[in-house]
């Protein structure tokens, strides 16, 4: 059996590791992988803190979450495509640029 304290370390270093690419990065699709990461962070302290309390609504709610992400990285890779076919780049300072 893993210990409680274990998984929210990992959840911990996971949601660092996530945020720190977020915030380094100015490529959109590195960004997404990075907010897919942290999503994956909060999976493991659901799932942790689920089997901890013996309470299945932590599981359920962990595959909520990975239902959202999966739209939201749909969606996401949907906008950078378009961007792509408008731009040739797909960096942060190509967004700023279709202001208007």
């Amino acid at each position: 059996m893993i210990p409680l304290d274990a998984c929210l370390e990992l959840s911990a270093v996971l949601f660092a590791i996530g945020m720190a690419g977020f915030l380094a990065r100015r490529n959109i699709i590195l960004m997404l992988v990075s907010v897919e990461i942290m999503l994956n962070a909060v999976n493991v302290s659901l799932a942790a803190f689920s089997y901890r309390l013996q309470d299945p609504r932590g599981q359920v709610f962990a595959l909520f979450v990975i239902a959202v992400a999966a739209a939201e990285a749909a969606v996401g890779l949907g906008l950078v495509i378009a961007l792509c076919r408008n731009r040739p780049g797909v960096s942060v300072e190509d967004l700023t640029q279709l202001k208007g």
